[in-house]
Parts: structure tokens; sequence; C-alpha cells
């Protein structure tokens, strides 16, 4: 199975993995966007907020965010809601 170009998934890499990851991808895409569920989410914000913050003279903006929840079944059998993100960065 093949992933879209344009998406970062968050897991449990380092934060600076997933800003790098998103540096590239933004030098050959408009829009990039990151996307994470449950405890990664936060990770997610930090990412997207390392990139428009600090590096704010190259114009990097938040152009999207979605958030929902989707229905899962965990290991143990039990229906259960989990939380997702979706952050749209896109370059000048």
């Amino acid at each position: 199975m093949s992933r879209p170009p344009n998406i970062i998934f968050i897991g449990k890499k380092p934060i600076m993995t997933y800003v790098n990851a998103t540096l590239t991808l933004l030098s050959n895409e408009p829009v990039v966007t990151i996307k994470a569920r449950g405890k990664s989410i936060t990770t997610a914000v930090d990412v997207s907020q390392m990139i428009v913050k600090r590096l704010n003279a190259v114009g990097y903006k938040v152009s999207g965010v979605r958030i929902f929840s989707e229905r899962m079944t965990s290991q143990d059998g039990k229906e259960r809601n989990v939380s997702t993100i979706e952050v749209d960065v896109s370059r000048p």
C-alpha cells in the first residue's frame, strides 16, 4: 500500500524527524498534511508550530486544520473513539 506523497504520519519518533520530513516535502509540494491520532496529536501540533513560528521568515503557514474521531476496535475487541487531527502546512 503506498501512502499519498504529501502526508506525514506522526508516530513515536523524535519531533525533529517529523519537522525535517515536512520541510523536505514542502520543498517539492505546495501543501503538506501532518496527520496524527490519539496521544500523537500534541506532537503534530508541535511540529506544525515549529515550522510556522521558527521559520516565519520563510513564510510557511497553517492553511487548514481538521479534527474528527474514528470508531476503532481495540486489540481486546472493544469499540472506542480515537481522536484524529490533520494540519495542512503550506509554503508561500
